[in-house]
């Protein structure tokens, strides 16, 4: 017994991310390709008035499923916790359905990031290939990951904060050159010449529900609170004060760069070739701040590749540990690190190497639209996980009050989720370029729920047979 004990002790992850670190984990996780590459793709879709529109209602929906997400993860702080709510709260088909959906979109993830990384580095070096760049970074970020809990944390905390610089820099450039007060080398001081309502939806008003996934996958990563509860210190503290934080400077970075870079560049003029945040600096003529903030934005890209990778190895992790995943992904290095696991979480990053054979930017959107699915049917099983354990919490006679950390307007708020992220997937079907993407997500999702259900029968079965 002792010995049984003293065995489950090594094999369980480190607490060693303190209140900072989770901060930064979730807030990181957020700010890179989705705000520094994709909001300029989305303002060329959607235009002003759309995107504005898109990442205000996203911001709603991300807050809906964080405090969601923040009941559970306060109440049961665990590695892995979207897969593990779920099959405690609705059924183990459904917790491994989620977990494993999870998984690909965040793997995938870490993908798209590579690729964007890739095409960064074409300012400085044209003439090497995307893919020969995204090779050199999966292999840093492995190594990064193959470190400890608190080395990895540590890292994170540190890219978290010079995207945080980068983008309150950019803001007060921004403003500055909306106004006159910087000058740009090719054009008058806009003021708010671009917001005239003909620019507000020069595609119209129906492209806004279509670019939706692109505003969902710009907010994937957030979520990143509860994987990381199982190893931070005093979850019941520092879960709620994250989610605080992270949710009102993640809407204000987004809304604000929306509007600067609305205002100084015409849709027609945004895309994914360069980093708007970057062309801006070219216009401004401030000496290295163009070739600065492309490594700033650079290294936020590779932190939010890096939280991706650390997600997917520590949902694996645990999902090995419930039985939901072949056992060996449940292995620890001494180091801590769930090895096998990362193995396999790198194996899906190599698919931003697709851009040695197809365009980058083609590569880029659809990665980005398998990896938006994917969280967007997360973000579905979280809402419906807090409803059900609501549920039952109070059944069992448990007490409101006990709860350190509570949903408000129960149900509303689970119930208003899980309507608006069908309603985003539904949408979806009427965009030819996402309609495959949806379908071949759909269909994952249902072979991975009902197979372990017919699965979960015939164990039951053979079990019921042994005992008879």
């Amino acid at each position: 017994m002792e010995q049984g004990a003293q065995q489950n002790q090594q094999n369980q992850l480190n607490r060693s991310m303190k209140r900072r670190h989770l901060f930064m984990l979730s807030l990181g996780g957020v700010i890179g390709t989705g705000l520094f590459l994709n909001a300029g793709y989305t303002i060329h879709q959607a235009g002003v008035g759309g995107s504005l529109i898109g990442y205000l209602f996203g911001g709603i929906i991300l807050y809906l499923v964080m405090v969601c997400l923040g009941e559970l993860a306060v109440y049961m702080p665990v590695t892995g916790s979207f897969q593990t709510y779920a099959t405690k709260f609705i059924n183990p088909s459904a917790g491994f359905s989620l977990g494993w959906m999870y998984f690909i979109g965040s793997a995938t993830t870490a993908g798209v990031e590579f690729t964007a990384a890739g095409i960064l580095m074409k300012r400085w070096f044209p003439d090497i290939s995307v893919w020969i760049w995204c090779a050199i970074f999966i292999a840093l970020l492995f190594l990064l990951n193959a470190l400890t809990t608190k080395g990895f944390a540590e890292a994170e905390y540190w890219f978290a904060g010079i995207k945080v610089i980068a983008v309150i820099f950019f803001i007060i450039i921004g403003l500055g050159a909306i106004f006159g007060i910087i000058p740009l080398s090719d054009r008058p001081a806009p003021y708010a010449k671009n917001f005239a309502p003909s620019g507000l939806f020069p595609t119209g008003f129906v492209i806004l529900f279509t670019t939706m996934m692109n505003v969902i996958f710009s907010y994937q990563g957030s979520e990143l609170i509860g994987i990381a509860a199982g190893e931070s210190e005093e979850p019941e503290k520092n879960i709620p004060r994250a989610i605080r934080n992270v949710l009102f400077r993640i809407i204000v970075f987004y809304l604000a760069s929306i509007v600067i870079l609305s205002a100084i560049f015409p849709t027609k003029e945004l895309g994914l070739l360069e980093s708007p945040f970057v062309t801006l600096m070219d216009l401004a003529g401030i000496p290295f701040a163009p070739d600065i903030m492309n490594f700033i934005i650079l290294t936020a890209i590779l932190s939010v590749g890096n939280s991706c990778i650390y997600a997917s190895t520590r949902l694996l992790w645990a999902m090995a540990g419930e039985g939901m995943a072949p056992k060996y992904f449940g292995k620890l290095s001494k180091r801590k690190v769930p090895f096998t696991a990362l193995v396999f979480t790198m194996i899906f990053s190599l698919l931003s190497l697709l851009t040695s054979v197809i365009a980058a930017d083609t590569v880029f959107v659809l990665l980005m639209s398998i990896a938006g699915i994917s969280v967007t049917i997360s973000w579905i099983g979280i809402a419906l996980s807090q409803l059900m354990f609501r549920r039952k919490y109070l059944q069992d006679g448990g007490k409101l009050e006990d709860l350190l950390y509570k949903v408000p307007f129960y149900p509303l708020i689970p119930i208003i989720c899980i309507v608006f992220c069908i309603s985003i997937l539904i949408f979806l079907a009427f965009d030819p370029t996402q309609l495959v993407g949806l379908l071949v997500g759909i269909g994952f999702l249902l072979i991975c729920y009902f197979g372990y259900y017919f699965k979960d029968k015939k164990t039951s079965k053979a079990d019921t047979k042994i005992s008879g």
